[in-house]
């Protein structure tokens, strides 16, 4: 069985649309936009029907940067940067999908991400090795690596009224308009000529 690591965001529910995975499993890790994120997946699954999980594990504690309302730590690449955060929700999220029953993982990474070392395909492919030699076999796949997020909604052929419910702003539940989050969602819809307002 299939899964995918819902965001609630544009990549997320793109390769959704696109790849149709029996389940997508939501992580609130204590991320400032968790409420919100959650219900864009919510509504963007049940339009999809497909089945969506969540579970809460706060992290928050150990958060930098935007996404948790703290000082950017000294070593980050942009202002969202949370230490490890692909490496921890891939991890959360994999717990989850071996109780689920899923043999595959796959995540919303773009070609664009690479800013983030966990964002990058190298990165895919390691932790997909990680988890794979451990009880279960689970891997870890990017099917949109090799895309960036106007490619992946292109080749997805999700329609407005479904990538409608994305939340992409790093910074809490209603969008700030300021955020890289903010920026990529609107310059997205921009470039597919499409009005985000």
């Amino acid at each position: 069985m299939k899964g995918l690591l819902m965001s609630g965001g544009m990549d997320s529910i793109s390769l959704a649309y696109w790849r149709r995975p029996e389940v997508a499993i939501f992580i609130d890790y204590g991320q400032r936009a968790a409420e919100a994120e959650k219900a864009a997946g919510l509504a963007a699954c049940a339009a999809m029907n497909i089945r969506h999980e969540s579970y809460v594990v706060d992290c928050s504690s150990l958060g930098s940067g935007d996404m948790a309302e703290a000082p950017a730590a000294a070593v980050a690449p942009v202002p969202e940067w949370w230490p490890f955060r692909n490496q921890l929700i891939l991890t959360l999220a994999g717990m989850a999908a071996i109780k689920l029953g899923v043999s595959e993982l796959q995540i919303g990474a773009l070609r664009t991400d690479g800013e983030h070392a966990d964002g990058r395909a190298e990165f895919i492919e390691r932790i997909s090795d990680l988890m794979a030699m451990q009880e279960g076999g689970l891997t870890v796949s990017a099917p949109a690596i090799a895309l960036d997020a106007v490619e992946l909604v292109k080749a997805s052929g999700i329609g407005r009224e479904i990538l409608g419910w994305a939340h992409s702003c790093h910074t809490g539940n209603f969008a700030c308009g300021r955020c890289r989050g903010c920026n990529k969602h609107y310059k997205t819809w921009s470039a597919l000529g499409w009005d985000p307002h």
